[in-house]
């Protein structure tokens, strides 16, 4: 468990900050963007929460966790022995909650646009905060070495917060749907 005694410690004022096994790099690091990114995420799913109740709330307690296990093991380089890393297990909870909440979900006849439900629109937020980690992990994938698994369990996370984001909708009956050239 983690013991924090201090939370500041002027390390950071020259624009540099510590990976997780002690190495120093930028702040504007491509591994740092992209365990930032997951950060933004969680936060996003923080105030989505504020929003959802029971199995909702359960899950994305769950999610919220997970994405702490990530930015983890995005902080710390592959080679490290004994680094926290994302398994595929986390993925596959993700991949069966999914199909559990499309039994319930109505067909779609559009593309859904962001909104309806509070619970809906903070869902679509933190949906397109974790794309954005995808693409930085993806990014850091090129030049780095990138647990596979990371970036596996992102791009099933957002497919999942659009799923959830629906099911919040009443099971899809109050999405907001695009309609293609609406506005011409």
């Amino acid at each position: 468990m983690v013991k924090l005694t201090k939370i500041y410690t002027r390390g950071g004022d020259g624009g540099e900050t510590s990976l997780g096994g002690g190495a120093r790099v930028r702040k504007n690091d491509p591994r740092v963007e992209a365990y930032g990114a997951v950060d933004e995420a969680n936060a996003a799913l923080g105030v989505a929460r504020l929003h959802c109740s029971g199995e909702s709330d359960e899950m994305l307690a769950r999610i919220q966790n997970d994405l702490f296990d990530l930015g983890a093991d995005l902080c710390r380089p592959e080679d490290m022995a004994g680094a926290l890393r994302i398994v595929p297990a986390q993925t596959d909870r993700l991949e069966h909650e999914i199909d559990a909440m499309n039994l319930k979900l109505a067909a779609l006849e559009s593309f859904v646009l962001p909104g309806g439900s509070a619970a809906s629109a903070e869902l679509h937020v933190a949906r397109t905060t974790v794309r954005r980690a995808e693409r930085l992990s993806v990014a850091l994938a090129e030049h780095a070495v990138v647990n596979p698994h990371a970036i596996h369990y992102l791009n099933r996370l957002s497919d999942h917060l659009f799923q959830l984001a629906r099911m919040n909708n009443e099971d899809g009956a109050g999405d907001v749907l695009w309609v293609p050239g609406a506005t011409r």
